[in-house]
């Protein structure tokens, strides 16, 4: 049996056929740590950090993302807290971690007393997967934006970040950085929004993507439009040109208490598929 801190690397150009095989087990749940391994090929320089593999008798059973995010990938408990015992070791340089909720939290508890309190903890986020024919009709107004939309959207992509997260995206001189985000979501025919009168009513992004599924990020309507149907209509659109055109599943996760969103999912045809938790600094 392993003990903690046994058996861990950061894994490197070389581990990448046995980190997609591991991803393999859960494409869905995994399109982040995928989606990340296939564009860095795992080289540090493009990762803006590392992947830490476990590996047991030379097979690399879990791992764990550390950049911005840290992501435990198909970890058990015991290696979760294997994970925690060497993220310990290091300064926080994340700002959240997420990921299934029985490896967050034994990573939660490893790590949590020496990385100081976090700004916001949300343990209950269902995964959600669009398994089912959608009970409303897709918006034909909904469409992929283009930079002649970019000062209209981008407005509508502060105001959601900031209700969504609890802070602007643009705090501490962020406003470049954002506004090249969501620019490249543009350009990678990413970014989703039906647009009346030179406002956004409803909007999306595909956060990630891989041959077998893409994760939406960023749903939103204006408050003063909301309970018009428009997120539910809006994300069944979404879902057919994801799958027409990007990856064959498409998956999210939202708040459990945001009740609104979760209705309107479910109308679009998802259903939960596992638990995730965020901690964010």
């Amino acid at each position: 049996m392993l003990t903690t801190r046994q058996g861990i690397r950061p894994l490197n150009a070389g581990d990448l056929g046995a980190f997609l095989d591991l991803t393999a087990r859960d494409p869905v749940v995994n399109v982040f740590a995928e989606y990340r391994a296939r564009t860095t090929n795992l080289e540090p320089r493009w990762l803006g950090g590392e992947i830490w593999g476990r590996w047991d008798g030379g097979d690399l059973v879990a791992a764990c993302h550390v950049g911005a995010n840290l992501v435990p990938i198909e970890a058990g408990e015991d290696d979760a807290r294997a994970f925690g015992e060497r993220a310990r070791d290091r300064v926080r340089t994340v700002s959240t971690l997420v990921g299934k909720q029985p490896a967050v939290r034994p990573l939660w508890e490893t790590i949590g007393d020496t990385w100081g309190t976090p700004r916001e903890e949300r343990w209950e986020q269902p995964h959600l997967e669009q398994q089912l024919q959608s009970l409303v009709d897709p918006d034909p107004f909904v469409r992929r934006t283009t930079r002649a939309d970019m000062e209209i959207l981008y407005p509508a992509c502060v105001a959601m970040y900031t209700e969504e997260v609890g802070i602007s995206p643009e705090t501490g001189g962020g406003r470049d950085l954002y506004r090249a985000r969501v620019l490249q979501l543009i350009s990678r025919g990413w970014s989703f929004a039906r647009i009346e009168d030179g406002e956004v009513v409803f909007k999306a992004e595909v956060a990630c993507a891989t041959p077998t599924a893409a994760q939406v990020q960023g749903v939103w309507v204006p408050e003063h439009r909301r309970g018009e149907g428009l997120a539910a209509r809006g994300m069944a659109a979404v879902c057919d040109i994801i799958r027409n055109d990007i990856a064959p599943r498409v998956s999210l996760y939202v708040n459990d208490w945001n009740a609104p969103a979760r209705r309107a999912y479910e109308r679009a045809g998802f259903l939960e598929t596992a638990r995730f938790s965020t901690i964010m600094f």
